[in-house]
C-alpha cells in the first residue's frame, strides 16, 4: 500500500510540473513568505512551495526583461547578489512577485581570486554580519525561493576555509529564516570539490552546479563524484569560450546563434531533463545581454533586446511547443568563402565579400546589420565585468540582402558580426574572427 501511495504521489508531482508549465504561479498570490521544502522519497528529490510541487524553469537575470521571462512561461529567476547597483533587493523581488515569478536570491560572498583571505577571521566575521543583515531584510518576501550563498567560490581558490564560511552562513540563514532553503554554486564539478562540500557544508540543502559544453555528462558525474543530495543547474547555455576551437592567433571561435540554439536543447535534454531523481530544475544563462569575450556570446538577447533563437528553445522547453513566430536561422556565414574555422586572413584596404544565408520560418522580411569590432583585450574570468570594444567604421563598397562587400581595416585582429532581424523582435547573429596583415 505504501509503494502504491509513493507511485501516485510522484505521478501527481510529475503531472503538476510537466503538463502545466505555469504551475506554481498561483501560489504567489499572497503577501506572506513562501514555505519552501525539499522532500526525499526513495532517493527522488522534489521541491515544494506552499505544499505545491515546483520544478524550477528559470533563467539567470541580473538586468534582463522580467516581463518577457514571465511571458515565455518561466516560473523563476536567479540573481548574483541582493543589491545589483541598479535595483534594490526589494525592487527585484517586487518585480518578480508582480510577474508571478520566484527568485533564487544570490548573496555576494568574497572570492579568494579577488584577494579575500579566509584566514582573516575579522574579515570573515564582518562579511557574515553584512550577509545576516541582507537575510533579515528580505527573508519574508513572498517571491523569495532559495538563498544562493556566493557564486563560483571554487574558481581559482586554494583555501578550503571558504566552505566553513559558507556553512556558517547557511546555519545562520536556517536559524533566522525557517521558510527557505540554501545552496552554493560551483564552477563545474570535481571529485575534490564534492568531497569538501560533503565534509564542510553539511548544512546546505541543495548543491548548484554551473556547466556549459559538458552539461550532458553532469548526471553521471554527480553520482560518480559522490553527491547524493538534490542539485540544480544555475548556469548553462552556450559552449564556453574556454571549450571551443581557436584561430591560429588565439581567438576563440563563437558558435552562431543557430548552432547555439541546437546545443541548448541538446544540453537541456541530456544534462537536466535526463535526471528526474536528483535534479530539481535549472537557470539558463543569460536572460539578458553582456560583454564576455564578445557582446553576443552568452546573452540570449542582443544589445537592442532582440531575442535570439535560444529564447525560442527555452520557450519550447517551458511550454512543450514553439513560439508562434520563430527567430531567423543561419545556414552559413563566410568571408571570401571561408568560415570562422579557416583562419580568415585579409590585407588592409583590399576588398572582400561577406555572405550570410538566412532561413526564416514565416518568410518575414529580414534586415541586415554589419559590425566590425577589434578582438577584445579586456579579458576576465568567472563572469567578471569586461569592457565592450568600440566599433570600427566599415568601409562599405556594396551591401544587399545577406551580402557585404567591404574594404579590410588596418592591420590588427578583428571580428565581423552580422545581425539579421525579422522586425518581430527576433534576430540571428554570427561573427567571424579575422586578422589583417
Amino acid at each position: 500500500m505504501k509503494n502504491i501511495f509513493i507511485i501516485l504521489f510522484h505521478l501527481v508531482l510529475i503531472m503538476g510540473c510537466k503538463d502545466d508549465p505555469s504551475k506554481g504561479k498561483s501560489i504567489l498570490n499572497n503577501n506572506k513568505p513562501a514555505k519552501v521544502e525539499l522532500i526525499n522519497t526513495n532517493e527522488k528529490f522534489d521541491l515544494l512551495v506552499n505544499n505545491e510541487p515546483f520544478y524550477i524553469k528559470g533563467a539567470g537575470l541580473e538586468f534582463g526583461d522580467v516581463t518577457a521571462l514571465a511571458k515565455h512561461n518561466a516560473n523563476s529567476f536567479r540573481t548574483w547578489r541582493t543589491e545589483n547597483g541598479k535595483k534594490s533587493g526589494k525592487e527585484v523581488l517586487d518585480e518578480a512577485h508582480k510577474n508571478g515569478l520566484m527568485v533564487t536570491m544570490g548573496i555576494e560572498v568574497a572570492r579568494e581570486r579577488h584577494g579575500f583571505d579566509y584566514n582573516d577571521s575579522i574579515a570573515v566575521k564582518k562579511q557574515f554580519k553584512r550577509i545576516e543583515e541582507e537575510i533579515l531584510a528580505y527573508k519574508d518576501h513572498p517571491a523569495l525561493l532559495i538563498w544562493a550563498i556566493g557564486n563560483e567560490l571554487n574558481l581559482r581558490y586554494t583555501n578550503p576555509k571558504v566552505w566553513d564560511a559558507v556553512n556558517e552562513i547557511s546555519k545562520m540563514i536556517h536559524k533566522v529564516d525557517p521558510n527557505h532553503l540554501t545552496t552554493t554554486t560551483l564552477a563545474g564539478i570535481s571529485k575534490n570539490n564534492i568531497a569538501l562540500i560533503n565534509e564542510r557544508c553539511k548544512d546546505l540543502d541543495i548543491l548548484s552546479i554551473q556547466m556549459y559544453g559538458d552539461l550532458p555528462n553532469l548526471p553521471k558525474l554527480v553520482r560518480e563524484y559522490g553527491w547524493k543530495g538534490a542539485y540544480m543547474v544555475t548556469e548553462w547555455g552556450a559552449t564556453g569560450h574556454w571549450e571551443v576551437p581557436k584561430t591560429d592567433w588565439g581567438a576563440p571561435i563563437e558558435e552562431n546563434s543557430t548552432i547555439k540554439a541546437a546545443n541548448y536543447l541538446k544540453r537541456y535534454k541530456g544534462g537536466i531533463e535526463a535526471d528526474s531523481l536528483q535534479c530539481i530544475g535549472s537557470y539558463v544563462f543569460l536572460w539578458g545581454n553582456k560583454q564576455e569575450r564578445t557582446p553576443t556570446w552568452y546573452g540570449i538577447f542582443l544589445e537592442n533586446n532582440n531575442e535570439t533563437e535560444s529564447v525560442d528553445v527555452m520557450h519550447y522547453i517551458w511550454n512543450d511547443k514553439w513560439p508562434k513566430n520563430r527567430t531567423p536561422q543561419i545556414g552559413s556565414y563566410t568571408i571570401n568563402n571561408k568560415t570562422a574555422y579557416e583562419n580568415v586572413t585579409l590585407e588592409a584596404e583590399k576588398e572582400y565579400v561577406a555572405k550570410v544565408n538566412i532561413k526564416d520560418f514565416e518568410n518575414d522580411k529580414i534586415n541586415y546589420v554589419w559590425e566590425i569590432l577589434p578582438e577584445s583585450t579586456n579579458l576576465k574570468d568567472g563572469g567578471d565585468v569586461e569592457e565592450r570594444p568600440e566599433s570600427v567604421e566599415i568601409n562599405v563598397i556594396k551591401q544587399q540582402k545577406g551580402q557585404l562587400v567591404f574594404k579590410a581595416p588596418q592591420k590588427g585582429l578583428y571580428r565581423l558580426f552580422v545581425y539579421a532581424d525579422d522586425e518581430f523582435g527576433h534576430a540571428a547573429t554570427a561573427n567571424i574572427p579575422f586578422i589583417v596583415k
